[in-house]
């Protein structure tokens, strides 16, 4: 996911979207976990996704003071 689409987010999709990529983030892990994990790299992805979301949040929450 690219940062500029994120930004253009509201806070109710971010809250969603955070949602959605901690379940497959958890579903990942448990693909790993049993080996039936096959794109290894899609785990990675993930944290970043959810780090970029987090981040954004955090910058709207700065601005709406």
């Amino acid at each position: 996911m690219d940062a500029s689409k994120v930004r253009d987010l509201t806070e109710d999709q971010l809250k969603d979207t955070l949602l959605q990529l901690k379940k497959e983030q958890f579903n990942l892990r448990f693909q790993r976990a049993s080996g039936q994990l096959e794109k290894t790299s899609r785990i990675g992805e993930v944290r970043k996704d959810i780090a970029r979301i987090k981040t954004v949040m955090r910058q709207k929450t700065l601005a709406a003071k």
